[in-house]
């Protein structure tokens, strides 16, 4: 996957209001391309989880068109969609969408046991990068919330992809810790050449985009 084209793309809610939207996405026609890196700004209510579960596959309830390449993401079959998630496109949720009862370590392993694309001592070293050496074995549910961010952050990095996305990644971790996530998701995006998407409603993750939305 080379590129991801939004074509005249309207959420349906936003259906009615659709000629008072000032929105650089919304109704525009934009693309973000593989070893480019993308920032989008937005506000509360203007449909941000919305185009994360309209790019990730998890919602279809938008007018106009997603593409990857030249292939329209409505007629993608949920064995192709498993593809997808596997290989091409790997998502931060912004609500994390870690499981509470099982261990840092044990969330990782269930992503990384389906890719093998990280051995041990690279997840260690990335543990111990992001400050959470002390708390692979941890139960998630006894976390603050920037240390299951910077949990979740590694497991969306133990997977090949053409393109990362990351939804608010940083809203919970102060200035020193969103430089060391910022080195790291820079080092691993440049070494598979990949695109970078990171939404922001607020505090950005702090990087040289090579363009900035307003959504």
């Amino acid at each position: 996957m080379n590129r991801i084209s939004l074509v005249n793309t309207l959420p349906h809610v936003f259906a009615a209001e659709a000629t008072d939207i000032k929105s650089e996405i919304w109704k525009n026609n934009i693309f973000f391309e593989k070893g480019n890196s993308h920032l989008i700004k937005a506000e509360s209510g203007s449909g941000k989880s919305s185009l994360c579960s309209y790019i990730y596959g998890y919602r279809v309830d938008f007018s106009g068109d997603i593409l990857f390449d030249q292939s329209d993401v409505k007629s993608f079959t949920s064995a192709q969609w498993d593809t997808i998630r596997t290989k091409h496109l790997s998502l931060l949720f912004q609500e994390l969408r870690l499981f509470p009862e099982l261990t840092a370590l044990e969330n990782i392993r269930l992503k990384n046991n389906l890719t093998h694309y990280k051995t041990d001592k690279q997840i260690d070293d990335m543990f111990d990068r992001l400050g959470i050496a002390d708390r692979r074995n941890q139960l998630v549910e006894k976390m603050s919330w920037g240390q299951q961010q910077r949990v979740a952050i590694i497991r969306s990095l133990c997977q090949p992809f053409d393109f990362l996305f990351l939804d608010e990644p940083i809203s919970h971790l102060d200035d020193n810790n969103a430089l060391i996530i910022a080195r790291l998701v820079e080092e691993e995006v440049s070494a598979q050449g990949a695109g970078l998407i990171v939404t922001s409603i607020g505090k950005d993750l702090p990087l040289n985009y090579s363009q900035t939305f307003s959504l």
